[in-house]
């Protein structure tokens, strides 16, 4: 497939905002160089042991899934908390979300939290704020999503981002010669 035939088709990608508690998870579609608002929401999960909270992240990502039936899925990659304890279970909760969507049988991509904020705001330190305020912008939104919901669909437009720099990069290539 040519890298203009890569662009011109749609794909529905599925950004995750992994946590214990609260994960977030947004949807985009994508063709061509339109990007549109699918849904965006999160899953929280009750104050009950920690696998039961794994498994409604599981069950919830699932729904999702099966909803809204992504072709790709976007996922922000752990970063060091503040102890290793939160790392470890941070892990657990973005592999319960990631298990989720392997019934679609779709590529995964991952991103670091400053590589999506460098995508969606142009530096890798902005704040939760200006990542909120840019998705509203970039989707052209009515009202704002919470805050782990917009962090998740940055995930999505991250991707998408990406995605477009990867396809212009391959056809710069073939163009070029380069294989």
């Amino acid at each position: 497939m040519a890298a203009g035939d890569i662009l011109n088709t749609r794909r529905r990608i599925l950004g995750i905002d992994p946590g214990s508690r609260i994960t977030g998870f947004g949807l985009v579609d994508l063709g061509g160089n339109e990007l549109r608002y699918c849904a965006s929401g999160v899953v929280r999960t009750a104050d009950g042991t920690f696998p039961e909270r794994l498994r409604e992240i599981y069950r919830a990502v699932g729904e999702v899934v099966a909803e809204y039936r992504p072709d790709v899925v976007a996922i922000e990659d752990v970063f060091m908390a503040r102890n290793a304890g939160s790392a470890l279970k941070l892990g657990q909760a973005r592999s319960a979300a990631l298990c989720a969507t392997f019934v679609r049988d779709v590529d995964v991509f991952e991103y670091s939290p400053r590589e999506i904020k460098q995508a969606i705001v142009g530096t890798g330190g902005a704040t939760k704020e200006q990542v909120q305020h840019m998705i509203v912008s970039l989707l052209k939104l009515k009202g704002e999503p919470g805050s782990d919901a917009a962090d998740a669909l940055a995930v999505a437009v991250c991707h998408a981002h990406q995605r477009r720099i990867r396809s212009r990069l391959s056809e710069s290539a073939r163009a070029a010669g380069v294989r």
